[in-house]
């Protein structure tokens, strides 16, 4: 029974994952949906790229640092958002050979391209605000003023595009924090270009830069850390393992949880692996399949391989509930040798 709890388990758990009713991939969601999403980027992409081409002549002649430097990120822009669409691709395309998810994280490759862009570009233009600082050029405020007005009306409806796209991507989002950033900028471009024009404080320029810098650090740093988080095999920010495990061993029959492994695929897409020892007598595959209904029902997660096995019935019959450590430590040697993480069992233990 206990080889055919394995293999059923296994099977059964990662099958029912993949259920495509009313509460399949559209109850967890894979990260994006790929036509709309691709249409809303390209239109954003569009918008970016003809600005940008605009901006740059523009920010040459009036001299200002400002609309150069935004300008640049509005160049980093149309690059997050051209990745972003690669991403897509590559993540729709089915598992074969050794890709056994196929390429989905290659969205979140391009997450972490996108934040990785943010802090060098921010880094670059941090240190030219600092030497306009010691040193500001003569800016020609009207100029800079109407292109920066002009840049808030492209980059509002920008950034209105991005958000009818899925941000549960973390690729669509980067992307978006790209886009957001870059209006932030036109704002405080237009904030500095007002006060040129009517005090000719030129520092302004440099100023409104280190504030858009700012910006820049924040999401760039989010980025890289919710994406740093998935490459490491982390838990989704929203599930503690520990309480998790508490709560599958409290589950009726289930005398020890252990090897619980919770990972995100890539945006939206979580999985979760368990060892599971039940009562003997119990229905392994109800169990399991119980368990199963909890996960979905209570997480959403739907991929999950679950080993059910039976726990050794001498040691039942001489020892009581609150005493089930001795046969689990002894059963857990047995299945897994080196256990990986906490073992969770019904009475109170460490974690």
């Amino acid at each position: 029974m206990s080889g055919m709890g394995q293999a059923h388990g296994a099977e059964h758990g990662h099958g029912a994952g993949h259920v495509h009713g009313a509460g399949g991939h559209a109850g967890h969601g894979h990260g994006v949906s790929a036509d709309a999403d691709r249409r809303w980027l390209a239109t954003a992409l569009t918008l970016i790229t003809a600005f940008m081409a605009v901006e740059v002549v523009i920010g040459v002649l009036a001299q200002s640092l400002a609309l150069i430097s935004d300008a640049a990120h509005m160049l980093t822009d149309a690059a997050s958002i051209v990745l972003a669409l690669i991403a897509m691709r590559l993540a729709a395309r089915p598992a074969r050979g050794g890709y056994t998810f196929g390429l989905k994280r290659a969205e979140i490759l391009s997450a972490q391209a996108n934040g990785l862009t943010l802090l060098l570009l921010g880094v670059w233009l941090a240190y030219e605000a600092v030497r306009r600082l010691i040193e500001p050029p003569q800016v020609q405020g009207g100029l800079m003023l109407g292109t920066a007005l002009a840049g808030i009306v492209v980059n509002i409806a920008a950034t209105w595009c991005l958000s009818r796209a899925n941000r549960s991507s973390l690729n669509v989002e980067g992307a978006y924090q790209h886009i957001l950033n870059d209006l932030f900028a036109f704002i405080g471009t237009a904030v500095a270009a007002l006060v040129v024009v009517l005090t000719g404080f030129a520092r302004a320029d440099a100023i409104a830069t280190l504030v858009v810098v700012a910006l820049m650090a924040k999401a760039g740093y989010g980025l890289l850390r919710e994406s740093g988080r998935i490459f490491l095999e982390a838990a989704p920010a929203h599930v503690d393992p520990d309480v998790l495990g508490d709560q599958l061993v409290a589950r009726p029959a289930v005398v020890e949880v252990h090897d619980l492994h919770v990972w995100q695929i890539t945006s939206g897409q979580t999985a979760l692996s368990a060892h599971i020892l039940v009562e003997p007598g119990g229905d392994c595959h109800a169990v399991r399949r119980g368990l199963e209904k909890f996960l979905r029902q209570e997480y959403g997660i739907t991929h999950t391989t679950l080993q059910a096995d039976h726990a050794p019935l001498p040691a039942l019959h001489s020892l009581g509930r609150g005493h089930r450590s001795l046969l689990a430590t002894d059963e857990t040697a047995g299945h897994c040798e080196e256990s990986h993480g906490p073992v969770h069992r019904p009475e109170p233990h460490s974690h």
